[in-house]
């Protein structure tokens, strides 16, 4: 690659690609714009939105000019009339877990962003409900932190003799 390589953009956004898929890179105030602009193009499906912790694991493949946080967003649209898939992956720093909520663009991942704030601690503006959805509502940390403290958590029977 040359010195001067030319990233390809998308709404603005750095554009790669993994396993013969694209993946567009918003930054954290691009992010809706971008996916409002995907969802005009067709991409009318939010099949999953999930986080990645890379606490221990710093190192991975970003366009040129993407810096890297301890969280990345990743959602998986889909185009039902040409049957295209797009990634959109977004880095959340550790100091800073906040980005705008996909629901009112996407209504289904009113759960899944649920889920990443119970797992992972990153919260979502705007979402109507960001409640705990598997953790009790008491529960103390984000269990799927990297550096969440490995426990024990005694279970017991209904009917079984202690």
């Amino acid at each position: 690659m040359s010195e001067v390589e030319q990233v390809e953009l998308l709404h603005g956004a750095p554009v790669s690609e993994s396993r013969g898929q694209r993946v567009v890179h918003p930054d954290r105030a691009q992010y809706i714009t971008v996916l409002k602009k995907l969802l005009d193009e067709g991409y009318v499906m939010c099949s999953d939105l999930t986080a990645v912790d890379y606490l221990t694991h710093p190192g991975r493949d970003l366009p040129a000019g993407v810096a890297a946080e301890r969280f990345e967003l990743v959602l998986n649209l889909t185009s039902i009339t040409t049957r295209d898939r797009m990634r959109v992956r977004v880095q959340i720093p550790e100091g800073d877990a906040v980005i705008a909520s996909a629901f009112d663009l996407w209504p289904g991942t009113e759960a899944m962003e649920r889920e990443v704030f119970d797992m992972f601690g990153i919260r979502f503006d705007g979402h109507p409900d960001l409640t705990r959805i598997l953790m009790p509502e008491d529960w103390d940390g984000h269990p799927l932190r990297k550096d969440y403290e490995i426990g024990r958590i005694p279970v017991q029977f209904k009917g079984a003799h202690s």
